[in-house]
């Protein structure tokens, strides 16, 4: 009887190890994903970044083209 209790105790605290084990894995992927995806985004964001930059400068360009030009009155 004593036996058996303690091989059941030691079997649930194998699995709670096991699903802990599986947690931890996990979560460690997940970290690694981000990671990546975090890498990614900051080339992507750093494309349109340059690019709305570019765009800025040429629509300041052209606006004050125009208020030289007098189309645009203030």
């Amino acid at each position: 009887m004593q036996d058996q209790k303690i091989e059941t105790i030691a079997t649930v605290a194998v699995n709670i190890t096991k699903v802990l084990v599986i947690i931890y894995l996990a979560l460690v992927e997940v970290f690694k994903i981000s990671k990546l995806l975090r890498e990614k985004l900051d080339a992507e964001f750093d494309i349109s970044r340059k690019w709305a930059t570019q765009n800025y400068s040429i629509l300041k360009k052209r606006l004050s083209e125009r208020k030289v030009a007098g189309v645009i009155e203030n």
